[in-house]
């Protein structure tokens, strides 16, 4: 089930499809490639599909946004939740 709404523009689609405290995943449907990466740009959603409705993967990371959680699973970005960067500068070693 899919509920679709009228709208008439993409601000206002993404207006309407923003408004919710969720955001674990996204879909839009279009042959403009430069929709794909403004409206892409503009869902505060953790996954976009473009059009597809099949948008997880072992390889993708999986997560969302606002109450869909923080961080990702999966993908090489799922272990960055538990390391921590440290930066060692070397000076002059010579001495």
């Amino acid at each position: 089930v899919a509920a679709l709404f009228k709208f008439s523009s993409e601000s206002e689609a993404l207006d309407m499809a923003n408004a919710t405290q969720s955001g674990l995943a996204s879909y839009v449907y279009t042959r403009d490639i430069g929709r794909v990466f403004r409206v892409s740009e503009g869902l505060q959603y953790g996954m976009v599909g473009v059009n597809t409705g099949i948008v997880s993967s072992e390889v993708a990371p999986f997560g969302g946004v606002k109450e869909s959680g923080v961080g990702r699973e999966g993908s090489k970005y799922g272990i960055e939740e538990y390391l921590e960067i440290k930066y060692v500068c070397f000076g002059d070693l010579d001495k």
